[in-house]
């Protein structure tokens, strides 16, 4: 049996590090899942798990240990940012900008009563009492690549060794930060008397006044005279609309109109155009036929065809410049990203991943098949070489010291910060640079899940040795009160604000909040109670900015007031 002991008493084979790790992961994992009042602490148990793991003994040399919790924190903020990039400058549009200033208020608000419960209950003398108020601030708002973002820039304030374990802060904020930002949200709901199935009901009336800009298809006839005698370029250039004509109908012939196509008074066309634009183009051409020419159309040689863009080269090319009309003679009518559809500007930027309908004859829609690619088995591999190229830069990115007075060490955007911001601009830009960033959800999802549990089960450990102590015999319950305030204190002032002021929809709110927190549980619960989009709309538009911001008032926060 001394084989079996040795396994877990000699903590520097490989053998041993890798049990130790696939133990903790697994039971964190695992107990993770079990639900009281049906909610659940998810992944973030694996840290429970490892600073028990720590507290007995079971541990790993701290080099190994350091570089694993580096290492996870890298691949998980970098997939991460691959995530939110395309969507990161668009939430700044329409009502986005409002959302995310709200936003941006709590994340300030989240600090500011840090700081407040700092300088009331604790002593400011302690160097460490700051930092640990840290762990607790992203224990409370859930938010594990703060806390990481937190722990790598305390290194290079404190001497080595000297480091403070703020994970055991987190730990104690982060139980009640969950509970918490579910139970504010709850309370504001009273606060401003709301009423849920009044909220249903004003997001279906806005959804029938405002129609958003999705495919719409209808066959109308031309009578209008001055249409007559004229292309269809000319026709939509007039209207200043985007629309595509997928097929046309004269003396009985279906073809499919091109650029040059003259339209005539009785032709019948299918139009494919954005539901807020349906009535206008319909008042300009002419009525809706209410029996579609459906035999005749049949009768020729047409098809519709989804296609899926998987060839690298089509990375960022727009739909206007690829002529499809006049070189491939079909028409795009519709395109599909990430499940929604879309509207088939020419303006619209084709992205690795992006499934487009395509309708005329069957060779034509072959050829642009083989062109955009069309192979599921491309999307079925990552990128790996993007991620890593994106992982190299963003390390050279983070390492660039910048010395702004009245800092005892030069900002730099560390190991958190700098793959976070690099990872944001390929994902939204890396078409430039022939860098295709395109994951299935459930590869990006097991690396950021890998990277998490490693940050996770590696801080746990280190954290296990002193945990008790912390706890029971320090300011452990400190921790959880003052957890408890930083979490539904800004959630209170501005839910109330957003509701009251702004007159957003309480669901919006929810997903607002949800957002800011970057916490899967409390959307889920606003999923709950809303059937419809409104929570997830609310907790995407705030998501990217949030988690940035997040990340980098972290490594500030340390920078600025943990080094004197």
């Amino acid at each position: 049996m001394d084989w079996l002991i040795n396994l877990f008493t000699s903590t520097d084979t490989v053998a041993h590090i890798a049990l130790l790790y696939a133990l903790v992961i697994a039971i964190g994992v695992l107990l993770g899942k079990v639900k009281v009042c049906g909610i659940s602490l998810g992944v973030t148990f694996v840290l429970f798990a490892g600073i028990l793991a720590g507290h007995i003994g079971f541990t790993a040399p701290i080099n190994i240990l350091t570089f694993l919790q580096d290492f996870g924190l890298i691949l998980f903020v970098f997939c991460i940012g691959l995530q939110v990039g395309p969507g990161f400058f668009e939430s700044f549009r329409k009502g986005g900008v409002t959302l995310n200033l709200l936003s941006t208020v709590i994340i300030l608000l989240n600090i500011a009563v840090m700081f407040g419960c700092y300088w009331l209950f604790f002593d400011t003398s302690n160097p460490k009492n700051l930092p640990m108020m840290v762990g607790t601030l992203y224990g409370a708002v859930t938010n594990t690549p703060g806390l990481g973002a937190a722990n790598e820039a305390l290194t290079s304030v404190f001497g080595k060794g000297d480091v403070p374990q703020i994970a055991s802060g987190y730990a104690c904020a982060y139980p009640l930060g969950v509970l918490g930002i579910i139970g504010a949200t709850i309370a504001i709901r009273y606060i401003t008397r709301v009423k849920l199935n009044r909220e249903e009901h004003r997001l279906n009336d806005q959804e029938a006044e405002n129609p958003h800009a999705k495919p719409h298809q209808m066959h109308l006839k031309v009578t209008n005279n001055y249409i007559a005698g004229r292309t269809l370029l000319e026709i939509s250039e007039f209207l200043n609309r985007d629309l595509i004509c997928s097929r046309l109908l004269h003396d009985n012939s279906v073809t499919i109109p091109k650029n040059n196509t003259i339209f005539n008074l009785g032709d019948e066309v299918l139009v494919v155009c954005a539901e807020a634009d349906a009535e206008a183009i319909q008042a300009f051409i002419g009525p809706e036929i209410d029996t579609p020419w459906h035999t005749e159309a049949e009768a020729q040689p047409l098809i519709s065809k989804r296609i899926v863009v998987t060839r690298a080269s089509m990375n960022g090319k727009t739909l206007g410049k690829m002529h499809f009309s006049s070189v491939y003679g079909v028409n795009v009518t519709r395109i599909t990203r990430q499940g929604m559809d879309v509207f088939a500007s020419r303006d619209y930027r084709f992205q690795v991943g992006d499934r487009i309908m395509v309708v005329g004859p069957e060779d034509n829609v072959n050829r642009v098949a083989e062109a955009m690619g069309n192979s599921i088995k491309r999307l079925d591999a990552p990128n790996i070489a993007t991620i890593f190229i994106g992982i190299v830069v963003g390390i050279l990115f983070g390492s660039i010291p910048l010395a702004l007075p009245g800092m005892p060490v030069p900002l730099k955007l560390g190991i958190a910060g700098g793959p976070l911001i690099i990872a944001i601009l390929i994902g939204r830009f890396g078409y430039r640079f022939k860098l295709v960033t395109y994951t299935t959800t459930s590869a990006n999802m097991m690396l950021r899940e890998i990277g998490l549990v490693l940050f996770l089960a590696s801080v746990g450990i280190k954290a296990g040795a002193n945990f008790w102590e912390t706890v029971v015999q320090g300011d452990g319950l400190k921790y959880v009160y003052t957890g408890f305030f930083i979490t539904i204190i800004p959630i209170l002032i501005v839910g109330t604000i957003a509701r009251l002021h702004f007159k957003f929809n309480y669901f919006t709110i929810m997903g607002m909040i949800a957002g800011t927190y970057t916490d899967p549980p409390a959307l889920a619960y606003a999923n709950s109670v809303c059937s419809k989009e409104a929570p997830a709309v609310g907790y995407s538009t705030v998501y990217p900015l949030s988690m940035f911001l997040r990340i980098f008032t972290a490594q500030l926060i340390v920078l600025f007031c943990c080094g004197g």
